[in-house]
């Protein structure tokens, strides 16, 4: 939080220090959860330890508290269905790292409530994040079911040998990634034609016809998964030390992003 501050990246109107001394821990579920408005739940992604830990919320709880999850994939449905409190609880999926990826996923139960998810936003809003609501539950959500569609024909294209793995995550960091981390895929197409229209009736064969050759989803296994592993690793070999050192690569670029973003006035 420290180098936060010293790069003008430290969020909220406390310093550092202040900050530091707000955050306690505990072992003791009941006493971690006493007072709070908001939970947020961030074990790891496993089902039945999910469902374990918001069914011990649920019995401590009162009817004010919100109880969130971090979880990327596990439907609502599978998580709060039975809970006593179900309408208080929704999924708030983070992208990682979030301190610097500010998108959250607001993903509610059939039956939560609608304050519930007021609520969330706004606090997600005054905290510095980028919280967008999903009207029902769906596999993968938003995020990531864009991110799968990516990855399935990168991979594809690779296996396919249309184009090696370090050209191929060019076509995203120097092409597509450049204006994604501004604008998103519809608004290009707005930009990219006269308005939406515009773009529809100019390229939606093209579109059409290129989706309809588009493969079934890979195995990412076998000699593919080789390829890419022996690829990825002459950039970045897979031992610990050069995995993290590249991690902090990664988030000091991340860092550096969210601060031109923040300095750019939305339009």
């Amino acid at each position: 939080m420290k180098l936060l501050e010293q790069s003008g990246s430290l969020k909220g109107s406390r310093g550092a220090e202040e900050q530091l001394s707000l955050i306690s821990g505990c072992s003791d579920i009941r006493e971690a959860v006493e007072g709070a408005l908001h939970v947020q739940e961030c074990v790891p992604e496993n089902l039945e330890l999910k469902k374990q830990l918001f069914a011990q919320l649920d019995g401590i709880v009162g009817d004010q508290v919100v109880l969130s999850s971090s979880s990327s994939c596990l439907l609502p449905t599978r998580l709060f269905s039975g809970l006593v409190h179900v309408k208080q609880c929704l999924v708030a999926h983070p992208v990682n790292p979030p301190y610097y990826v500010p998108l959250v996923e607001l993903v509610p139960h059939p039956e939560t409530a609608p304050a519930t998810v007021d609520r969330t936003y706004a606090l997600m809003r005054k905290i510095g994040q980028s919280p967008v609501r999903l009207t029902k539950e769906v596999d993968g959500f938003a995020l990531n079911r864009l991110q799968y569609a990516i990855i399935s024909e990168a991979w594809r294209l690779v296996e396919e040998g249309v184009v090696s793995p370090g050209d191929l995550d060019l076509v995203m960091s120097d092409g597509l990634g450049m204006r994604y981390a501004f604008i998103g895929p519809l608004e290009t197409m707005h930009l990219n034609a006269e308005g939406m229209l515009s773009y529809c009736g100019r390229y939606s064969e093209g579109m059409k016809r290129v989706l309809k050759t588009f493969g079934p989803v890979p195995e990412f296994s076998g000699a593919a998964a080789e390829k890419v592993h022996q690829a990825m690793c002459v950039k970045v070999p897979d031992d610990p030390e050069h995995l993290a050192a590249r991690r902090e690569w990664r988030d000091r670029c991340l860092m550096r992003l969210a601060r031109l973003k923040s300095q750019l006035q939305p339009q």
